[in-house]
């Protein structure tokens, strides 16, 4: 292929090729070609052009197929766009010379089309350079069409187009002629042609005006007459035609000059819609021809007529565009509507028809209404159609309050207006529906009174009219549920009041049925009582029905259509009412088949319909329990649902006997009642009804083939019975696409209605499965059937082999005996039954039984195949391959796959070949790969079948066939890739784009080899670049392909082919092709786009947004008229398509698409993407509400920027988007606060204004989330205070969002204030309109959660400004106060709960903080409780937030209490049910307790925290002054707690209140703690840490807790388990306080038991003493009985974990060598350091013989905790963990148990154990040279100094620790020495003698010696003169301590070494600051000896004069000194007392 890559076209290349790569070769060179000429300068291409336009000519006498020549047409023009002209004639008239040519061979025709093609492509490319030779060559072409087949004609109506397009106003002259040879085609019997003409008269349109004046009618005539017969393309392209030229009609009222004046007559559009009116209601049978047969009113215009006028009719008014609607919406509403009025009887006679017209109507007005007007306009829209209701309820009013019953019900002007009104209100219904909450406006404005007037239609006497009604009022209430109760209760209210009107019991009983419909899209639900009110209304009617005649079927009907809806509430509704429904169920039937008899002979026909009308609700009310309630459905109800079960089944056995004998108006009704029962046997388990299995067999057989059924409805039972891929076969009616709304009528043949709700009233509450639109069910007929089938599936599976035998004969029989139409229903039930059987027993791995089934099964099967309807085919096909899978034998399926063989090979008819090739591709799917040589010959005979050209719907079925056999062989295909590939591309390149079909299943095919091949695409080798080059070539061809269900193949083939082989898809052209097709009229094309775009932005977003923006600059029209790329980017035009689009799957598809491009893109395009937010959220954000912001400014008197900010904005510029929809700007504030997660990933700078300033000053293009902080402030702002709700959620949810990022970021240009501070205002107006009273309480709830945090962040310091949202607050918590009673009764007991516990949960969060930061500012806490106390208090200190909350905190303490009570009762296990309070707690029902549990799940923790806080402020000492007569409406004080509500409050002590509520709060701890769930979220765990920490820091609890030793362990155990389970370092170091806690308290408890022992027994019976604390006197510790035990397991734990060298298990292996210390994090610091605190606390909870058991393993973890982290830090310091092990060891080793009598040996021999291992430490065999000297040295020096002497005054410990001093004395590093003097220090002046002697003998000398060293060599640095400075300190001290007699010998050696340091006057001016330092340390310590030993101080001057001098000159020099006023060192006064303190305090 690379050969082909050149200017001009390799010939000797291409002539060694074989065909089919000779025209691949072509069609490659082509398309390179076409870049190339673009890209080549004009003088290269003008070289060769000669040439090359010789190569190209050539080309086209070698027959090219459709692609190449299209390609070629266009390289041809581009060529002589580029080049020189003057040849272009003589190509011209080449062209022309073919299409002349009077060759009609088929070998010719190529050539001929191609020709055509060529002319086509230069004039467009060439246009009016060629305007001379114009006229010559459309005759010729015309001429040509004359006797051109429909493949000439369909090329020549392109080409026409293009020279149209090309010549623009130039080709006037020829328009009438093309004019007349397009109308010809426009009725083409070929639709493609049809097409053609239609795009060719679009073209002309443009110029020509004639056509949308004079020729008007004509045109309209003649589009009508195309629709006939048409299929989808065609309406979609002539509606585009008509609605296009009609529109045009209207707007071109101003013609030019005054000569064409009288040409063009004015257009009204009173007459375009009359002439649209015309022929939606006469067709095509124009205007004159209307006598005869119109009269006759036997004409009826045929539906496809109708349905193409019902497009033009969209397109008319959408080219007008929205506000064109706008204006003339009144007159265009009731055009639409009097559609279906009575006038007009053609259209309403037959109820078929009139639900055909009903649906075309509705589907323009959503069309235009929903698609076009923004939510305003929409607002006022929704008025003009209650106007509307209004008018036509006023005639029914009229007729019906005439007296004369008869005029009554005959009146035509009841029937008139019905079809009118149900048009009008669904399409209300709708409008509100998509408006959502923004519609609120609308029904407050009493002036439209929408409600009003949808209730009083209620009561019309249509019962479809009743119907729409109560659907509407479903979708007010889906849209705003806040009317869902009250609309309930009204229509409850009517019903029961015009309980006798026949109208109002069915009209306001369907309400009802809609309304609960309504509520499982409701959230907030209703309130649990409507239930039994429902119910009860519901027997009162049933109970009534036989009082009145004239009133019983509709009673019936009522009654059970609200028990059928009420079960729609689900389980935890219908369970409180589940016995009384039975019992109605239980009456409806007789109890026996006796009485069934006797019933049978009473009664007449009225009373016989009003019993199945009864049964059939019956039936249909245990339908909907068993499928909305399937939780419920337990054994026993089961049980109690079957007795009646029997008699229905025994009552359908009769009705064909009841009918004979009443007659036929009870046929209906019969029917009904079938439909029903069969319904409820499909959804229950056929176990339930086994006995009846064969009776219920044979009905559905005479169901299926009885002699009454008439029609053949195969599309609506077929297509759930074929494979979803097989139906893309059969017409692109069964696709999905826009219009099937309507399109879905033309399925059904034309007697049949399509679906509408009046055929099935029950419907009206299931939730519908198109979204959002009404339900559509089938007429009975026919549902009946499709249920049959399905039940047939199942009961035909389970009976006995006999009778399944039995029943497949008798249907086989049936078929046979039947003849013409009447054989092919009856053969359309079969095979629909047989398929639904083996697809049930396939699908229960069930086998076909005996084989003697199998040739019945087989006979109904291979009729089926040979069935000359396609779907029954189909259905025929899978059953086939379904056949196969059931009976699973091998030579079984060989055989039918032999048989297939057979028939392909013989036959020749259509229908036979295309049956048994679905057949073989099934059998494949279903069961894989069969054998290679079946494949081999599958393979060959579909290769044969897909070149029958004589066929395309051969070559159609074959190829889909093949695509599934590619599909399911897999791997083993690989060897027919290669040929499959080359068939492929020939047949692209060759079958006719007429043929649309082929190509669609030949793209399939495509799809299926790419994937097979899959990733081996991205191989190197020849052999797979040919393929993957053959692969591209294929879907370019497809790309180029007219029709776009190939386009989209191609998309998707290119998409996988991406994903394999990335680098070989060429992404700009791809991203071209989808930005092209973004918007276009086909939805499966727009959902490829889209597929493709969502996975090519998973790897490269940013290269596709490029592409979109540079492809939409470069071309020069707009792309596509709707998506405005060029200045949005591909981003805004999704965001705009999703705005426009209403298919779920497409909007799914674009929202993942924009945040795979969020994630990746919106860090480095910051301003564009909040820039598109922005302007979604502003475009329609109704800024009434943000003026608020502003006067609230004005009385705060600071007018700050920021909200003029806000309300400011220039209107002049356009907006990018018009008036987006709700949902729309929802997900735009969604995207806001994905774009602030993004940034938290990315530069800190984002959330750091000072850095991202000074960043943006260093590069300008760099941007910073911060830096448009203002912008999310408004946006958020804008959502917040929106209509919708949704929207005012996410707007409350992305302020938050901010409010936690940005809160702490400080302001720079004002220190100590932070940047949110100026936008206080907004925040507050933000929430403010949240707490207002008809705010719906998840708004509210989520408000709350912001204003809790607001306050919380720190951001306002001020309390004045905090003021504002802490009184939204307030204003809450007076709100809640009065209990779950006084709220909303709108919604559901549960919102009110969410409400509550959302303020409760705000109000906690806030107190939290207020305690956290009244603590650091270090204020001890007040403990007062009355508010009027704490107001005296409050002017003493500053006030703080506390303050704030104190006020209320009585109150919140209450409430607090109460809703923990509420969630420790929801949390207890379903076996303490019974037990539970009946009445419910204090904030929820027992009803609803299920739905409240969520919301107690979301609030507990922060409120359990909050009250923990509380308890301890008060102490657990105040008692509530209003305990007991509490404020609430029923007392909720926790003194109410553990007794029976009846019992009456005894009053109880302050103690028992106090354990209550410890017990509630630790319980509530444990509960949750101890069995963690994974969705268990930090924030939950943390608090309950808190909470407990909170708890334990009071004297009180900690006495509960250390006398309750059980309680103790329990706790330490679940907080083990905590650790265990969750790594955060915040909650282990959370759980570790709280256990360092509970040993406190233990310890306490110790203690408090010894001191009262010691004060009972008196001194005098010391010995006796009982022994408290663990371990008692024999030592022994039990595991789970051990407090101390389980302390250890715990600290172990945490320690291993950290440091897993401390494991024995792992450091006794010899394999490990000891490693090096380590540092360890932060955060592992800490968390050991708390546990080696814990650790040392534990031996004072232990007896003494307890602290021996314990002792070895608290030494071991310690000092193995120094030797792993005593690390060498610069400096001398500590690492912190040797630091706190040091801490640890000093606790350990001052233990009282070292000193008491029972343990003193134990201990003393442990403890020189471990002073052992510590000396060892420093063993000379290196493994531990890396530890710290400094650490290991003080770790003796605390053992010297903590223990008791005889533990270190062995001499040979001893003398290894002096050893030790000795050698760190000698180490270089200035820091050793200085610590060790300092240790040495301490040691020297031990009490005791027997210690500290030793040490004084063995080392004084050595430091004597070191300090006479200085004395030679001055010091250089503070450190040597710190030395110095500590060795003195040392001698000093010794001084002090020595015996008189030896005292004197010390001070002369301390005084040289003194003096030694003074420098004379001379030198003090010159010495470096160090030295002069060094002189006034010696002159002060010289001073302070002198009169303390003057003695031996004069001895000593006297004996050494030179000493003598010295000191005098100093003296003297320092007195001057003092006179100049140079200060001496202060700090130097007391060092060595500084010293030690600060030693002793860090560890000693």
């Amino acid at each position: 292929m690379e050969l082909a890559h050149s200017l001009l076209l390799n010939e000797e290349a291409c002539n060694q090729l074989g065909e089919v790569q000779k025209a691949q070769f072509i069609f490659d060179w082509l398309r390179y070609l076409e870049k190339l000429l673009l890209a080549t300068s004009r003088s290269d291409v003008k070289e060769k052009q000669k040439t090359l336009v010789e190569q190209l000519l050539s080309l086209l006498n070698s027959s090219p197929g459709p692609p190449t020549r299209k390609l070629l047409a266009k390289n041809l023009g581009i060529l002589y766009g580029i080049g020189d002209t003057f040849s272009v004639y003589e190509t011209i008239d080449k062209c022309n010379d073919l299409i002349r040519s009077k060759d009609d061979s088929p070998s010719y025709l190529p050539t001929k089309l191609a020709a055509v093609v060529c002319l086509g492509s230069l004039y467009k490319k060439l246009g009016r350079i060629l305007s001379n030779t114009f006229t010559e060559t459309v005759g010729n072409i015309l001429k040509a069409m004359k006797s051109a087949e429909s493949q000439g004609r369909y090329e020549i109506m392109l080409s026409l187009q293009n020279i149209l397009k090309g010549l623009g106003a130039a080709a006037t002259p020829c328009h009438r002629d093309i004019y007349k040879a397009a109308r010809s085609c426009l009725t083409d019997r070929s639709m493609a042609v049809r097409c053609a003409a239609a795009k060719c008269l679009f073209e002309l349109q443009n110029e020509a005006s004639f056509m949308w004046s004079t020729d008007l009618d004509s045109v309209a005539t003649l589009c009508f007459k195309s629709f006939e017969g048409s299929n989808y393309d065609v309406r979609i392209s002539v509606s585009k035609l008509l609605g296009t030229v009609l529109a045009k009609a209207i707007i071109s009222k101003h013609p030019g000059a005054a000569a064409s004046r009288q040409s063009i007559r004015r257009v009204s559009l009173e007459e375009v819609l009359e002439l649209l009116g015309t022929g939606f209601l006469r067709g095509s049978s124009g205007f004159l021809r209307a006598s005869g047969d119109m009269l006759k009113g036997t004409s009826s215009v045929s539906r496809d007529v109708r349905v193409g006028i019902t497009q033009a009719y969209v397109v008319f008014i959408s080219t007008l565009g929205g506000a064109w609607l706008e204006k003339n919406f009144a007159a265009i509403l009731s055009h639409i509507l009097s559609l279906v009025s009575q006038s007009h009887p053609k259209v309403t006679q037959a109820q078929a028809d009139a639900v055909c017209g009903r649906r075309c109507v509705s589907f323009i007005l959503r069309a235009t209404i929903g698609g076009l007007l923004g939510e305003k306009a929409q607002i006022a829209a929704a008025k003009d159609i209650c106007q509307a209701i209004w008018k036509l309820k006023k005639v029914v009013d009229a007729v019906m309050c005439d007296g004369n019953l008869e005029t009554r019900l005959g009146s035509t002007d009841v029937a008139a207006s019905q079809h009118m009104l149900v048009c009008a209100l669904q399409e209300l219904g709708n409008l509100i529906h998509g408006l959502g909450t923004t519609a609120a406006p609308l029904l407050q404005d009493s002036s439209a009174g929408i409600l009003d007037s949808v209730i009083s239609v209620i009561l019309h006497p249509s019962i479809s009219v009743r119907l729409t009604a109560a659907w509407c009022l479903h979708c007010i209430a889906v849209a705003l549920p806040s009317y869902l109760t009250p609309l309930l209760d009204r229509c409850l209210e009517r019903l029961t009041v015009l309980k006798s009107s026949p109208e109002a019991v069915t009209g306001f009983s369907f309400a009802v049925a809609a309304l609960l419909g309504a509520v499982k899209h409701c959230p907030l639900g209703i309130p649990h009582g409507k239930g039994k009110i429902i119910l009860t209304l519901a027997e009162d009617l049933l109970c009534s029905a036989s009082q009145n005649s004239r009133l019983s079927a509709q009673r019936t009907q009522a009654g059970w259509l609200l028990i059928a809806a009420l079960m729609t509430l689900g389980p935890a509704v219908v369970s409180h009412h589940l016995a009384r429904v039975l019992l109605l169920w239980k009456c409806v039937f007789p109890v026996s088949p006796k009485d069934l008899e006797t019933e049978k002979s009473r009664g007449d026909s009225f009373t016989w319909q009003v019993t199945l009308e009864g049964r059939a609700g019956a039936l249909c009310a245990i339908k909907s329990f068993v499928s909305h309630c399937g939780d419920l459905l337990t054994e026993e109800v089961i049980q109690r649902l079957l007795p009646p079960l029997p008699c229905a089944v025994d009552l359908l056995t009769r009705l064909s006997s009841i009918i004979k004998t009443y007659g036929s108006p009870l046929k209906t009704p019969s029917v009904v009642y079938r439909q029903r029962l069969y319904e409820l046997l499909i959804l229950l388990p056929p176990e339930t009804y086994e006995g009846h299995l064969c009776a219920i067999l044979k009905e559905l057989a005479a169901d299926l083939t009885g002699p009454d059924i008439q029609v053949a409805a195969s599309t609506f039972l077929l297509p759930p019975l074929c494979h979803q891929d097989d139906l893309l076969l059969l017409s692109p009616l069964l696709q999905e696409t826009d219009h099937r709304f309507i399109e879905e009528q033309l399925l059904l043949s034309n007697g049949i209605a399509c679906g509408s709700l009046e055929y099935d009233p029950y419907s009206i509450y299931e939730k519908d499965v198109g979204g959002d639109s009404v339900p559509k069910p089938l007429p009975p007929t026919l549902s009946v059937i499709s249920s049959a089938v399905k039940l047939f599936g199942v009961v035909c599976a389970h009976v006995g082999e006999a009778q399944r035998l039995l029943t497949l004969e008798q249907l086989l029989d049936s078929i046979k005996h039947t003849k013409g139409a009447r054989q092919q229903v009856v053969q359309l039930h079969v095979i629909s039954s047989v398929s639904s059987f083996l697809k049930y027993v396939a699908g229960s791995k069930g086998s076909l039984g005996p084989e003697e089934m199998r040739r019945p099964a087989l006979a109904l099967v291979t009729g089926a195949l040979e069935s000359p309807n396609p779907l029954v085919r189909c259905a025929a096909a899978e059953a086939w391959a379904r056949l196969a899978q059931v009976v699973d034998d091998g030579p079984f399926t060989a055989s039918l796959a032999q048989v297939s063989f057979d028939k392909l090979k013989s036959a020749r008819d259509v229908v036979t070949r295309t049956g048994h090739s679905l057949a073989l591709g099934s059998l494949h799917r279903y069961l894989g790969g069969i054998s290679s040589q079946h494949l081999n010959s599958c393979v060959g005979i579909l290769y044969t079948l897909s070149q029958d050209s004589t066929s395309p719907d051969v070559q159609t079925w074959a190829l889909h066939s093949l695509s599934l056999i590619i599909d399911s062989a897999g791997p083993l295909y690989y060897l027919h890739v290669e040929p499959t590939l080359s068939l492929i591309i020939m047949l692209l390149l060759n079958v006719p784009p007429t043929h649309a079909e082929v190509h669609q299943s030949l793209g399939r095919c495509l799809n299926a080899l790419i994937t097979t091949l899959g990733p081996e695409l991205q191989g190197n080798s020849t052999s797979v670049s040919t393929l993957r080059t053959s692969c591209l070539l294929g879907c370019a061809v497809m790309q180029d392909n007219p029709d776009c269900l190939v386009q989209a193949q191609a998309i998707s083939c290119l998409q996988q082919l991406h994903m394999f082989a990335p680098r070989h898809v060429n992404l700009s052209s791809l991203v071209s092709c989808l930005c092209v097709n973004l918007c276009s009229p086909y939805l499966l094309l727009r959902r490829a786009v889209l597929a493709c775009l969502r996975q090519l932005v998973q790897r490269e977003a940013a290269e596709v947004s490029e592409h979109a923006v540079t492809l939409a600059k470069d071309s020069r029209e707009e792309l596509t008229p709707d998506a405005n790329i060029r200045e949005v980017g591909l981003e805004g035009a999704l965001l705009t398509l999703l705005d426009k689009e209403t298919d779920q799957r497409l909007c799914h598809d674009i929202k993942e698409t924009l945040n795979h491009m969020l994630t990746s893109m919106a860090v480095d395009k910051l301003s564009f993407w909040l820039k598109l937010c922005k302007d979604v959220l502003a475009a329609s954000a109704d800024f009434t509400a943000v003026t608020c912001v502003d006067t609230m400014q004005e009385e705060e008197g600071d007018k700050g920027d920021d909200a003029s900010v806000l309300t400011t904005r220039s209107d002049d510029r356009s907006h990018p988007f018009t008036n987006p929809r709700w949902a729309t700007r929802v997900f735009a504030a969604e995207c806001v606060c994905r774009i602030i997660n993004q940034c938290e990933s990315a530069h800190c700078a984002h959330f750091d204004i000072a850095l991202a300033q000074e960043m943006k000053k260093r590069d300008s293009r760099s941007d910073f989330l911060v830096l448009h902080l203002a912008d999310l402030i408004r946006m958020a702002f804008m959502a917040a205070t929106d209509h919708s709700d949704q929207l005012r959620l996410s707007g409350l949810q992305t302020l938050l969002i901010v409010i936690r990022r940005f809160a702490t970021i400080p302001e720079p240009e004002f220190p100590g204030h932070v940047i949110l501070e100026q936008y206080q205002a907004n925040v507050g107006a933000a929430l403010r309109p949240a707490f207002t009273s008809e705010t719906a309480p998840d708004v509210t709830a989520k408000a709350c959660q912001v204003c809790s945090a607001w306050i919380a962040s720190g951001v306002v310091s001020d309390l004045n400004d905090l003021r504002r949202v802490h009184h939204l607050l307030v204003s809450s918590l007076t709100k809640i106060q009065a209990g779950k009673e006084a709220l909303s009764p709108l919604y559901n007991e549960s919102a009110s709960t969410m409400e509550i516990l959302a303020v409760l949960k705000a109000w906690a969060e806030v107190y939290i903080i207020a305690v956290e930061r009244h603590k650091n500012n270090k204020q001890p806490l007040k403990t007062t409780s009355c508010p009027e106390e704490s107001g005296r208090n409050g002017s003493d200190s500053s006030p703080g937030l506390l303050d704030l909350v104190h006020t209320d905190l009585g109150t919140l303490s209450r409430l607090w209490l109460a809703a923990l009570q509420d969630f420790a009762l929801l949390t207890l296990p379903s076996e303490f049910a019974s037990q539970l309070p009946i009445e419910g707690g204090a904030f929820y029902t027992a009803e609803t307790s299920e739905n409240a549990k969520l919301h107690y799940n979301n609030s507990w923790a922060l409120i359990l925290h909050a009250t923990a806080l509380w308890l301890t402020s008060t102490g657990f000492v105040v008692a509530d002054p209003d305990e007991g007569a509490s404020n609430l409406s029923r007392p909720v004080t926790p003194t109410s707690m553990c007794q029976g509500s009846s019992s009456g409050a005894i009053a109880k002590s302050p103690e028992d209140v106090y354990s209550d509520r410890f017990h509630l709060i630790l319980g509530i701890s444990v509960e949750f703690l101890c069995s963690l769930r994974s969705d268990a979220t930090m924030e939950s765990i943390t608090a309950c840490l808190h909470a407990l920490q909170a708890l334990l820091d009071v004297p009180w609890p900690r006495s509960k807790i250390g006398s309750d030793q059980a309680l103790g362990i329990e706790l330490l155990n679940v907080l083990h388990r905590v650790i265990l389970t969750r790594e955060s370092p915040s909650i282990q170091l959370a759980s570790l306080e709280v256990v360092r806690q509970i040993i406190c308290a233990a310890q306490e408890h110790v203690k408090e038991k010894r001191r009262s022992a010691e004060v009972d027994d008196g001194a005098a019976e010391k010995e006796t003493l009982p022994e408290f604390g663990e371990g008692k006197d024999t030592g022994g510790l039990v595991p789970g009985k051990s407090l101390v035990f389980a302390t250890l397991e715990l600290c172990v734990c945490i320690l291993v974990r950290q440091l897993p060298e401390l494991n024995p298990k792992l450091t006794g292996s010899p394999g490990i060598k000891a490693t090096k210390p380590q540092m360890l994090s932060e955060d592992g610091s800490r968390l050991v350091s708390a546990a080696l605190v814990i650790l040392s606390e534990l031996p004072a909870v232990c007896s003494p013989e307890g602290s021996i058991s314990i002792l070895p393993t608290i030494l071991y973890l310690t000092v193995g905790v120094l030797r792993e982290t005593a690390v060498k830090l610069p400096g001398g310091q500590l690492s912190s963990t040797a630091a706190a092990s040091l801490q640890a060891l000093k606790g350990i080793l001052s233990s009282p148990m070292a000193r008491a009598e029972k343990s003193q040996t134990a201990w003393t021999d442990l403890l020189r154990s471990a002073l052992t291992t510590i000396l060892d430490y420093w063993d000379p065999d290196g493994t531990h040279q890396e530890l710290d000297e400094v650490s290991l040295l003080t770790a003796i020096t605390v053992f010297i100094l903590s223990t008791s002497p005889e533990v270190t005054i062995i001499p040979c410990l001893q003398k290894r620790c002096i050893e030790k001093f000795k050698v760190t004395l000698e180490i270089k590093d200035a820091m050793v020495q200085i610590k060790t003097y300092q240790l040495l220090l301490s040691i020297f002046q031990y009490p005791n003698p027997a210690v500290s002697y030793p040490y004084i003998y063995s080392l004084v000398s050595s430091i004597v010696e070191k300090l006479q060293e200085i004395d030679k060599k001055n010091p250089e640095d503070t450190t040597e003169l710190q030395i110095f400075q500590e060795g003195i300190k040392v001698l000093e001290a010794l001084v002090t301590i020595a015996e008189e007699q030896h005292r004197s010998q010390l001070v002369a050696c301390l005084l040289p070494i003194l003096i030694s340091f003074l420098l004379d006057e001379n030198a003090l001016g010159s010495a470096t600051s160090i030295m002069r330092n060094l002189h006034d340390f010696a002159l002060q310590n010289l001073m302070q000896i002198g009169p303390q030993y003057s003695s031996v101080f004069k001895s000593v001057m006297a004996s050494s004069p030179s000493l003598k001098a010295r000191l005098e000159a100093a003296i003297k020099g320092n007195q001057e000194s003092v006179k100049v006023g140079t200060p001496t060192s202060k700090h130097t006064k007391h060092p060595g007392k500084n010293s030690s303190i600060q030693l002793k305090t860090s560890f000693l």
